[in-house]
Protein backbone atom coordinates (compact mmCIF):
# COMPACT_ATOMS: atom_id res chain seq x y z
CA UNK A 1 0.00 0.00 0.00
CA UNK A 2 1.09 3.48 -0.64
CA UNK A 3 1.15 6.36 2.26
CA UNK A 4 -0.05 9.78 1.19
CA UNK A 5 0.19 12.43 3.52
CA UNK A 6 -3.09 15.37 2.30
CA UNK A 7 -3.64 18.61 3.79
CA UNK A 8 -7.30 19.29 5.11
CA UNK A 9 -9.10 22.42 6.77
CA UNK A 10 -9.66 21.95 10.58
CA UNK A 11 -13.28 22.07 9.88
CA UNK A 12 -13.23 18.87 7.22
CA UNK A 13 -10.90 16.84 9.88
CA UNK A 14 -13.42 17.69 12.29
CA UNK A 15 -16.47 16.89 10.12
CA UNK A 16 -14.49 13.39 9.39
CA UNK A 17 -13.20 12.27 12.61
CA UNK A 18 -17.21 12.94 14.01
CA UNK A 19 -18.19 10.32 11.28
CA UNK A 20 -14.74 8.07 12.17
CA UNK A 21 -16.48 8.11 15.95
CA UNK A 22 -19.60 7.24 15.21
CA UNK A 23 -18.47 4.25 13.17
CA UNK A 24 -16.46 2.87 15.36
CA UNK A 25 -13.38 3.05 12.57
CA UNK A 26 -10.10 5.15 12.54
CA UNK A 27 -10.54 8.59 10.70
CA UNK A 28 -7.81 6.99 7.72
CA UNK A 29 -10.20 4.47 7.34
CA UNK A 30 -13.01 6.63 6.53
CA UNK A 31 -11.03 9.28 4.33
CA UNK A 32 -9.92 6.28 2.32
CA UNK A 33 -13.46 5.20 1.76
CA UNK A 34 -14.50 8.48 1.04
CA UNK A 35 -11.49 9.06 -1.48
CA UNK A 36 -12.47 5.10 -3.01
CA UNK A 37 -16.20 6.09 -3.76
CA UNK A 38 -15.76 9.32 -5.10
CA UNK A 39 -13.11 7.63 -7.24
CA UNK A 40 -16.03 5.32 -8.14
CA UNK A 41 -18.39 8.22 -9.10
CA UNK A 42 -16.16 9.81 -10.97
CA UNK A 43 -15.05 7.37 -13.48
CA UNK A 44 -18.96 6.06 -14.00
CA UNK A 45 -19.13 9.36 -14.94
CA UNK A 46 -16.31 9.43 -17.36
CA UNK A 47 -17.48 6.32 -18.63
CA UNK A 48 -20.75 7.76 -19.65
Amino acid sequence: MTQVTLFLEPALVRFYTNVAITAGIPLEQVLTDALFKLAGELSLEALQ
